[in-house]
């Protein structure tokens, strides 16, 4: 695990403007993508178990007058929990570590974000605000940077693997696609791939927020996914349910 020169006591910018701006292209694009219409209630944070010690939590905002959901994952090791982007639903961020150690009995001492929007970043102040070291790639960083967003402490520049509890979570930049800078994790011991905002879940019927996206490379860059992580047992979206075929349902739409 590589420590990049981290960099501490990062503060915020002055981007709220652009920040809305953002955030209403995501909610605007996320409506057309054939999210549930109706009133169905859901929890304000739910936790499930993926496999193994890794779970997926998600949190839901309202989009069009239903909830849409957004999926983060976290790993519970002896040594602490990884957890994995952000909450969606920014009220969430404390019920999910509170959650963790209750059902787990043990601290978050790690969170990765896994590109620059708001919905992965969001809670990197706050976990490093309760001890656990923030990282994603450098340029992450710079996107964040430059939007005056919330920023890791800890960078990486390669594609890394971080050894915890005995657990081995590599990163892998494929390319461009939802965004300049998205990464994917794999957690090799159960197969499991997070494909975060690159990878849309076999719900979706479109590609949501194209504000930061390359359509043109977008392609290539899941097939490079494919090529990488031929058979995982699981694939985890960064929004919807996670069924099987989501990589080759991304491919489809990126046809469209």
């Amino acid at each position: 695990m590589e420590n990049n020169s981290p960099k501490r006591g990062l503060k915020w910018g002055k981007s709220g403007q652009k920040k809305v701006i953002l955030l209403v292209c995501l909610l605007l694009s996320l409506a057309g993508t054939g999210a549930a219409q109706g009133t169905e209630k859901h929890p304000a944070l739910q936790i499930s178990h993926l496999t193994g010690d890794l779970f997926v939590y998600t949190t839901w905002v309202p989009v069009d007058g239903a909830p849409y959901p957004s999926n983060g994952l976290y790993l519970v090791t002896k040594k602490g929990v990884v957890v994995v982007d952000a909450p969606f639903d920014t009220t969430q961020f404390q019920p999910l570590v509170d959650s963790i150690v209750a059902r787990h009995h043990q601290r978050v001492v790690m969170n990765i974000a896994t590109h620059f929007h708001a919905d992965r970043t969001a809670a990197l102040d706050f976990f490093r605000i309760h001890g656990a070291a923030t990282w994603s790639t450098r340029l992450t960083d710079e996107y964040s940077r430059r939007g005056g967003d919330h920023r890791a402490e800890f960078l990486f520049d390669r594609d890394t693997t971080f050894v915890v509890g005995g657990y081995s979570i590599q990163t892998f930049y494929p390319g461009e696609g939802h965004s300049h800078d998205n990464i994917v994790l794999w957690f090799g011991h159960d197969r499991v791939l997070y494909g975060g905002c690159l990878v849309k879940s076999v719900e979706s019927g479109g590609l949501g927020n194209l504000s930061d996206a390359n359509v043109t490379a977008w392609p290539e860059t899941m097939r490079a996914l494919q090529r990488k992580y031929p058979q995982p047992a699981f694939v985890i979206p960064g929004h919807q349910s996670w069924e099987a075929g989501s990589i080759g349902h991304t491919l489809r739409l990126l046809k469209k």
